[in-house]
């Protein structure tokens, strides 16, 4: 079956939004003189419940406290951070290539909607997906329902469709949702184990689209 689509993951595989948030985190912690353990973040990366994870980690090692400056201020910390980080290598090339062979893109993120689509236009990409699947009514990755809906929007079949993550729980849902799956770690998840993604990649400036087609993954 030929490929039709391409689906990507969109925090820390578009940009390397994961670092940043790692960073502001481990920036809030220290502040209350705590460090951020690696299983801890290991356990988070790629879902939505990290915030809610990392407060009750801080509440069990600090006891209760307002969550509401903690917030504000990984809040602030991880917007400064982002707005500096560029598109990762080899996603424009990927996204013209794509483009120019006739494929449908689309994005399946475990984040919200304004999010996504506000750092796509940041970064000037917004305009090459078709649908944005986010989880503003859907459940997190590793569900697989932000795919099946990007799926349905394409009109197309898992198996006319390549998934792109960075992280071992998008890698999940992916596969779930009866995709190929194309793993490209970032800094903070290439130490986790990529064993479910058909294909590893250390960017996407490793294998040219043409050459990822050749393969006939689909």
């Amino acid at each position: 079956m030929a490929v039709r689509a391409l689906i990507f993951d969109f925090d820390g595989l578009i940009v390397d939004t994961e670092s940043a948030s790692l960073t502001a985190w481990e920036r809030v912690l220290a502040g209350y003189g705590l460090s951020m353990p690696g299983t801890l973040w290991r356990s988070v990366i790629g879902g939505r419940s990290s915030k809610a994870t990392i407060l009750a980690h801080m509440e069990q090692q600090i006891g209760p406290f307002d969550p509401g400056p903690v917030l504000r201020r990984w809040s602030e910390t991880n917007l400064a951070l982002v707005a500096a980080q560029p598109l990762r290598a080899g996603v424009a090339d990927y996204l013209s290539a794509g483009v120019a062979a006739g494929l449908r893109l689309g994005i399946a993120s475990s984040a919200g909607g304004e999010w996504v689509a506000s750092q796509l236009r940041r970064v000037g990409v917004r305009d090459y997906f078709d649908v944005l699947s986010t989880c503003d009514r859907r459940p997190p990755k590793p569900a697989p329902d932000v795919y099946l809906a990007a799926l349905e929007t394409l009109g197309v079949a898992p198996g006319e469709a390549i998934a792109f993550e960075d992280s071992p729980t998008g890698v999940s849902a992916a596969k779930a949702a009866g995709l190929y799956c194309v793993a490209v770690p970032n800094l903070v998840t290439a130490s986790l184990s990529f064993a479910r993604a058909d294909l590893v990649l250390p960017s996407m400036q490793a294998m040219p689209l043409h050459a990822l087609l050749e393969l006939n993954p689909a």
